[in-house]
Formats: C-alpha cells, structure tokens, sequence
C-alpha cells in the first residue's frame, strides 16, 4: 500500500470508530451512565483490527497473530470491565468529571459525548495503530522478533488475568475490608494489571514491527504506557486508595509502583 492509501486506511478507521462511539453515547444518555465506556474501550480496539484485516493484504500469519491475539485480550477485558460495572454500577471518576463539566453550564449528553465517548474512540485508534498499521505489509514473514511479541503478549495477558482474579477474590473476602492487597502478584507491583496491559501491546507491537508500517506504530503502546503510569491510571486510582485504606502509604514505599520488583525491606 502507498502512503496515500494506509493514510486514508487509518482515516476511515477514525471515522468508523467515532461513528460507533456517537451510537454508543445515544444508550449512555438514555441509561444517563457513561461507565459501561471501559467494557467498550478494550472491544473498540478488536473492532479497528477487524475491519482493518479485509481491506489489506498483509503476510496472513502476522494479520492473524495481530486479531487473534487482540481479540483473546479484548475479549477478556472486557467481559471483565463490563461485569464490574453491571456488579458496581456508576463509576465515581467519570461521575466527578460530568458534574464538573456541567457545573460550568454544559449539558450532561455533551459533556458524554466530548468529554468521554469521542476522546474514547480516538485513544483507541491511536492505541490500537500495531493491529491497524501491522497487517499492511506483505513481507516478511513472521520472524523471531514476532515470536518474542508473542512471548510478551502471553505474560502480559498472564499478569492481567491473575492480577485482577486476585484483586476480585481480595475485595470478596470480608476480612479484607480497608486492608491492602500486597500478596501474590501485587506482593511485586502495585498494579499488576496495568504492567499486564503494557506487555500486551508492547507485545503486539513487535509483531508488527517487523514490517515497515508496523514500525511506525509505536506511537500506540507508548501512548498507552504513558497513560498507565503518568496520566489516568496509577494516579487516579493512588487517589482514592490512599484516603481509604490507612496501610497504603506503607504499601507504596515498598512496592514498586509498575514494573515487578521484590519489595524493600522494612527500615
């Protein structure tokens, strides 16, 4: 594919994915709960593979590793998110943002729409660029560099999975009740889910990095490991934690805030 062409692949992509999240904002106003967003977030990124995959003719072992492996880790996340905010209901970050918003004047579908349902689509798209921009190229074939993706992918999904089966069994356990999680993985990282996330697309994007488009893609997962470490993820969660659980703060002098590492010692 020419230049032009991946440009107006990816531009299409956009506008597919903004279409889709203007027809998903129309159930938020009518349930007037934006929450559900992050059930979406993970299937919106499957979504841009999938309708990538016909519309290119890249090696079909790479395009097939790309959507096959993003749909296991979309799939999962998002039956996982989406059960969260079926058992929890509305989720407080987004609840402070619109009633900030609407306190200014605006109304409360705007504030959805431009604040969390276009922003969202967007981020997706620039999230998801490996799965796009990996499946253009015909050559080569899937080399060692992929495997190692592969490999990646894996532990990620491995981290995430159990990181967030032992975050559930913890705040199922009554006697947990404003204790701090700091066994199993989260003994090694705060946030083993979102290292988890990270080694996901970083994973994906060695697959698609072996082809010259794919290389550009790494935009995507540098995109995401900024927004897990430094802008809503381990910020925003630290936050409220911090107020509510009194041995947090001990927590976090020991544990390592994202990539795994054995805990300090006390004194």
């Amino acid at each position: 594919m020419t230049l032009t062409e991946i440009a107006l692949l990816l531009g299409v992509n956009l506008a597919l994915i903004l279409g889709v999240m203007s027809l998903l904002w129309l159930i938020a106003v009518r349930i007037r709960d934006v929450s559900f967003i992050d059930a979406v977030w993970p299937l919106a990124m499957l979504f841009l593979a999938l309708v990538t995959w016909p519309r290119t003719d890249g090696d079909a072992l790479r395009s097939g590793l790309l959507i096959g492996l993003c749909g296991l880790w979309a799939l999962r996340l998002g039956l996982h998110l989406f059960l969260r905010w079926r058992a929890h209901g509305e989720d407080r970050r987004y609840a402070d943002l619109i009633g900030r918003q609407t306190k200014t004047g605006k109304s409360w579908p705007m504030v959805a729409l431009l604040f969390v349902f276009l922003p969202q689509g967007g981020l997706a798209w620039l999230t998801s660029l490996p799965v796009q921009l990996g499946q253009v190229a015909e050559a080569p074939a899937v080399g060692w560099l992929g495997w190692v993706g592969v490999a990646l992918f894996v532990l990620g999904l491995v981290f995430e999975t159990v990181g967030d089966a032992q975050l559930a069994a913890f705040r199922r356990d009554p006697s947990t009740k404003g204790k701090v999680l700091d066994t199993g993985l989260w003994r090694y990282t705060r946030h083993p889910n979102y290292f988890g996330d990270a080694c996901v697309w970083w994973g994906l994007y060695l697959i698609a990095a072996e082809t010259g488009p794919g290389l550009a893609s790494i935009l995507g997962p540098i995109f995401l490991t900024f927004t897990l470490t430094k802008w809503s993820g381990i910020g925003i969660t630290e936050k409220s934690i911090h107020s509510s659980r009194p041995g947090y703060a001990d927590y976090v002098r020991r544990t390592s805030a994202f990539i795994p590492w054995p805990p300090k010692r006390a004194g």
